[in-house]
């Protein structure tokens, strides 16, 4: 596959609207013959509404679902293996309940074999899609010398559904830490 561009759709403030069905693709290469697989996972954080800041309800990662089936992992790698995307991850905000209003999502590289960031993975990408429409993509590049990153904050808009914002934020953790720290950040 080739370099991810980096693109959103309806200009730089993030993309508002029905959202329905979105999928955040992670893609990599695998890591080079005779070392340790490169392990990268998707990780989703749902917040409530009252509470959007603070510590997440559920955390939805490796092939798990959140418990209303509204997120769940397509597909998961352990190697980067594979055509097309190792990871998919599917969040359904037509059917999240009203309680949550906020999700941030991210990717975590596993440390088993030392630290690694994602200036060391081969090809890495994301890409945010409804449909056949692109919302973000990323190739990490500005990310370059981290462990762990944000990609997107969906946050509920009232009425209006739901609003995404690229968030592509660098963090030096291990994906434990990451799934607390992940949702600290943003406005």
């Amino acid at each position: 596959m080739g370099e991810l561009p980096r693109r959103r759709d309806k200009g730089e403030d993030g993309v508002n609207g029905e959202l329905g069905k979105v999928e955040v693709r992670l893609r990599w290469d695998p890591s080079p013959l005779g070392e340790a697989p490169h392990h990268l996972d998707i990780i989703g954080a749902v917040y409530s509404a009252d509470d959007p800041r603070g510590r997440p309800v559920y955390v939805v990662h490796t092939e798990s679902r959140s418990p209303d089936g509204t997120i769940t992992m397509g597909r998961h790698s352990e190697t980067g293996q594979g055509l097309g995307f190792d990871e998919v991850m599917v969040l359904e905000f037509d059917r999240i309940p009203s309680d949550y209003g906020r999700v941030v999502v991210g990717v975590a590289i596993h440390q088993n074999a030392g630290p690694l960031t994602f200036g060391e993975i081969a090809n890495p990408g994301v890409v945010v899609v409804e449909r056949y429409r692109d919302l973000l993509a990323d190739d990490f590049a500005q990310l370059a010398g981290f462990t762990a990153a944000t990609v997107a904050e969906f946050t509920r808009d009232g009425s209006a559904g739901w609003e995404l914002r690229e968030m592509l934020r660098g963090f030096d953790s291990n994906p434990v830490d990451f799934m607390a720290e992940m949702g600290t950040i943003g406005e």
